[in-house]
């Protein structure tokens, strides 16, 4: 057990070392390329901060333990609105500009039903991967073309913009090997660690697995919202989740069918549908998450942690 439990430690350090080098990176080149900023936090942020959970969900589904695989994705974009919105909410209010959030919220909001329906089937295959890239690079053609004429600006500067091309890509390459190697020791310990315990696959990529690939979007969001800089902590979190699924998820069902286990069709993704909806009405109200609303989604991500405790213990059944 302490082997599983060290190779869990080691790969955490590893993913969040490596996204963190990668996300400087990526950002630093979109600065030097003059990529508008809505494109840098909706698409290579996110896709940075996403990596973990594309390089664990890949090795998982290749390793024939899909439950990890499905289960990260739904777990981390449960994990990305409740536990980190709500962490940033009870910092500091998020708010947002309205039609942006809407349009943003949409799209979000399309790709989760989406990955929903998928999921009913019982098998994610390859042509619905065709399909979840195809609406990928959908969404970033519509965000280039509307953004053309958004200006550049501070919050998504990279330390990184001023050093020569060469320091970027080295960077950038080593957090991506940091990632490649941790995201491996992060299956073999979580599936070892399930092995141990009789934990189902799926549980602990639902809680573990999903919590550690998502320490990116956490670091983040939290350092985004304490420094008041509301557009990349819920652009963050909104981009990840679409990245989640329509790249992760279309990635990996493109190279390998991918079984959906029955807790996870009836029950988590379900909460993650939920969790997308009900952040709709909490920004557009004020047009903003205050603490109140921050502390009310740790308590509902408390309250889901609690249910994949309870299931593991054979308390609650499906």
């Amino acid at each position: 057990m302490l082997l599983a439990l060290f190779f869990i430690l080691v790969g955490f350090v590893l993913l969040i070392g490596g996204a963190e080098y990668l996300v400087r990176g990526a950002v630093a080149i979109a600065n030097k390329l003059k990529i508008p900023s809505i494109i840098v936090g909706l698409t290579i942020v996110a896709f940075g901060t996403s990596t973990p959970e594309f390089v664990v969900s890949i090795k998982a589904a290749l390793n024939g333990v899909g439950g990890i695989s499905i289960g990260n994705i739904v777990g981390s974009n449960i994990a990305n609105i409740l536990l980190i919105l709500g962490v940033a909410g009870v910092i500091s209010s998020v708010t947002c500009e309205k039609k942006t959030f809407l349009r943003d919220w949409g799209f979000m909001m399309f790709t989760t039903l989406l990955f929903v329906v998928f999921a009913l089937s019982g098998k994610f295959v390859f042509w619905h991967g065709l399909i979840m890239l195809a609406v990928l690079i959908g969404f970033i053609v519509f965000n280039y073309f509307n953004s053309k004429d958004t200006p550049d600006d501070s919050e998504t500067q990279s330390s990184l913009a001023n050093k020569n091309w060469f320091v970027v890509v080295v960077i950038t390459v080593i957090g991506l090997l940091a990632i490649l190697y941790g995201s491996e020791l992060l299956v073999k310990g979580a599936v070892n660690l399930a092995k141990i315990f009789g934990v189902s696959e799926a549980i602990i990529g639902l809680t573990i697995v999903a919590i550690g690939t998502s320490m990116p979007e956490l670091a983040t969001t939290v350092v985004a919202s304490i420094r008041k800089q509301n557009g990349v902590a819920l652009g963050n979190v909104v981009g990840s989740n679409i990245w989640n699924i329509v790249f992760i998820m279309g990635a990996t069902s493109t190279i390998v069918d991918v079984e959906v286990v029955r807790q996870i069709m009836v029950y988590d993704i379900w909460v993650m549908l939920f969790a997308t909806v009900v952040l709709l009405p909490i920004m557009m109200t004020q047009s903003k998450l205050n603490r109140i609303e921050g502390w009310l989604f740790l308590l509902l991500y408390t309250g889901y942690i609690t249910s994949q405790v309870l299931i593991a213990q054979g308390i609650w059944q499906f």
